[in-house]
């Protein structure tokens, strides 16, 4: 991803019409913003403040994804297959 589709994501993931802050949608929108920025820092690798940003990220989609994974688990187990990340 070049950059961050944000409605695109959101379509993706929302549970309803009206849904663009349950749990599913920001761990799809922090994924997206996490993929876009380790590509930054690929190119750019003495940029210490984009690190920064992208530590902090990846510690509130870990709380996310831990909050989810506690209270709906079948919801957690399709997200991160949908995702592709390796919990």
């Amino acid at each position: 991803m070049s950059e961050v589709n944000k409605p695109e994501v959101i379509s993706n993931y929302r549970i309803h019409d009206k849904d663009t802050g349950s749990c599913e949608v920001q761990v799809a929108l922090l994924t997206a913003r996490i993929a876009h920025l380790t590509d930054h820092l690929r190119e750019h690798k003495k940029d210490a403040h984009s690190r920064r940003g992208l530590i902090q990220m990846t510690n509130r989609r870990r709380k996310l994804l831990n909050y989810l994974k506690k209270h709906e688990l079948k919801k957690y187990e399709e997200l991160i297959q949908k995702l592709g990340l390796r919990r």
